[in-house]
């Protein structure tokens, strides 16, 4: 081969090397290992459904080179699959095109924020990695992948979305107020009872009741008021004996009547130990509330009487002085103020605890709509429940309650469909009843519409349940301090998680050790987490392993979980 022809190749190679050697790309590529990358946060984490991250990166001096152009790529890879993220560019001084310059003598650094992307379970056990390339015109190189992190903290999937309904509650008593009210009127002046005033019509009424009841199991008789009243037209001394002397003759009146019971073992009523007496001398308010129920021409003038002066003389005086009005008094009014008003304290006795549960199993339509929203609490048993609302709202359509409670029993039984038809029955006829909007939010949550849910759990007013329910939102929408504050001082695994995500860690055990959770696999599991974050492995494996003796799908869960990232190898296997 010519001589010449071989110098003239020799050449021409060694002109390609230099070359080539003159662009920088292979000595930057061979000092790679020098470029220094921080990611924050390590590991990564899961806040409201999505993912953020930062990298600083740093180049020294004499690293980065004047031509190269350096792509960087931030990907995170999991087992189902990869995300590449919006990539970086950076330029060397010299370089062509677009991007962010790095100094060759003066070096460089870079800071890169990642677009928010969603979370996705496989992400769990994720690296996250960065792909470099580097190019100087048409030449290009692939740096070797820099692993960052493994694996993504998603402790807010811990949330335990056990919403909490709100149930209509009964209006049952063990006993309530009965009381049987009967009046004695007495002729001007006078304080003797007239026979015609215990054959009346009222006093029939109230004897009959007395008949009746005064030996039923079903009612207790506490005792008698007598209150009498003169009216204030007579004098004043005159009117205070008046109604004293009212009280007596009315009390041995009523007395009387008691005493015909012959049952010797019940002597209610028959002694005046039993009668408390009160007198008013004379009722100016009760003659002001019957001139206000009025007809009378007059009404306004007497009612202004009454307001200009409070001396009870001046006002006879100045009412007597309207004479055609005060014949009309005399005829309408004041006959109505002189009484002895009698009371009978009775309590109306219910169906006790059991007599109610035994009607809830055999002859429940004997049952009030009362009697059965408080029998449905008396029974442990969901199905139980169930059959006892849809009774309940069979019978009692318009009350709103009933549907609304059977929504809530349907819930416990995760039946969501005919929870939430349930509560649409109960919205119809409840007129913005809160405990509604709370179990609608309830539904809407269920089915993902977290915004919605929250705009009905705002409109239920605040109620502990709904409160609670809103703090599991916030969980999920990495509000995590909004979550503590809506917990409020409700002890247990959720509101020990908020507290933990809020970056209280050490007030974890606390919150569920108080709690009636305490004992359950998932409350082991959070403390364990919650140790291992403050470095105490010891009690993080104790935990741990609690929590997998008691439910052992917590033992996989935790060899993904980059709580543990620190510890993987101690792991149970």
């Amino acid at each position: 081969m010519n001589s010449n022809f071989l110098r003239t190749v020799g050449a021409g190679l060694a002109v390609a090397v230099i070359l080539s050697g003159c662009d920088g790309l292979g000595k930057m590529l061979k000092k790679q290992k020098d470029i220094q990358y921080t990611l924050t946060p390590s590991p990564i984490e899961m806040i409201g459904d999505s993912v953020q991250f930062s990298v600083n990166g740093k180049f020294n001096p004499k690293l980065f080179a004047k031509k190269v152009t350096l792509t960087i790529t931030p990907v995170v890879k999991y087992a189902t699959g990869e995300k590449a993220l919006k990539p970086l560019v950076l330029v060397g001084e010299k370089a062509t095109g677009s991007g962010q310059k790095i100094g060759y003598s003066t070096g460089g650094t870079f800071t890169y924020a990642s677009e928010k992307f969603g979370f996705e379970t496989g992400m769990r056990n994720a690296i996250v990695e960065l792909r470099a390339v580097g190019t100087v015109k048409k030449k290009e190189k692939k740096f070797d992948a820099v692993k960052l992190a493994d694996g993504t903290l998603a402790t807010s999937l811990l949330v335990r979305n056990d919403e909490k309904p709100t149930m209509g509650k009964d209006n049952f008593q063990k006993s309530y107020p009965a009381n049987q009210t009967t009046h004695i009127y007495y002729a001007m002046n006078q304080s003797n009872v007239r026979p015609g005033e215990m054959k009346s019509d009222e006093m029939k009424a109230f004897n009959d009741f007395v008949k009746v009841n005064i030996n039923s199991v079903w009612y207790k008789f506490n005792g008698i008021n007598v209150s009498t009243y003169a009216s204030p037209d007579g004098e004043t001394d005159k009117n205070e004996n008046l109604a004293k002397d009212r009280a007596k003759s009315g009390s041995v009146a009523v007395m009387s009547e008691f005493s015909k019971n012959k049952n010797k073992d019940n002597t209610f009523g028959k002694t005046k130990e039993q009668y408390a007496v009160g007198t008013t001398k004379e009722d100016w308010d009760g003659f002001k509330s019957l001139m206000e129920a009025s007809t009378m021409t007059d009404k306004d003038l007497i009612l202004r009487v009454l307001t200009m002066y409070t001396d009870a003389d001046q006002r006879r005086k100045e009412i007597k002085n309207l004479s055609k009005t005060y014949t009309e008094l005399a005829d309408k009014v004041l006959p109505k103020l002189r009484r002895s008003e009698i009371t009978i304290m009775v309590d109306k006795i219910s169906r006790t605890d059991d007599q109610i549960t035994a009607l809830i199993n055999t002859t429940p339509d004997s049952l009030s709509l009362e009697e059965l929203l408080y029998g449905a609490n008396l029974v442990n048993d969901v199905n139980t429940k169930v059959t006892v609302y849809q009774n309940a709202e069979k019978r009692f359509a318009s009350d709103w309650r009933a549907a609304n409670n059977l929504g809530g029993a349907y819930l416990m039984q995760n039946k969501l469909g005919e929870a939430e038809e349930a509560f649409k029955r109960a919205d119809k006829v409840a007129n913005g009843a809160p405990e509604v909007s709370n179990n609608m939010g309830i539904i809407e949550a269920k089915k993902g519409n977290r915004a919605l849910a929250m705009e009905l759990y705002k409109k239920a007013g605040g109620s502990a349940e709904s409160k609670y329910n809103m703090g599991i939102i916030n969980i999920r929408d990495g509000k995590y301090a909004d979550a503590v504050s809506n917990f409020g001082d409700f002890k247990g695994h959720n509101k020990a998680l908020a507290q933990f995500l809020s970056g209280n860690a050490a007030s974890v055990k606390e919150t569920i050790d108080a709690s009636n959770e305490k004992d359950a696999a998932y409350c082991f599991y959070l403390k364990a987490v919650s140790f291992a974050r403050q470095g105490n492995n010891a009690e993080a494996m104790t935990n741990l392993k609690t929590a997998i003796e008691k439910d052992a799908a917590w033992k996989a869960y935790a060899k993904d979980d980059c709580e543990f990232l620190k510890m993987r190898a101690e792991l149970p296997q």
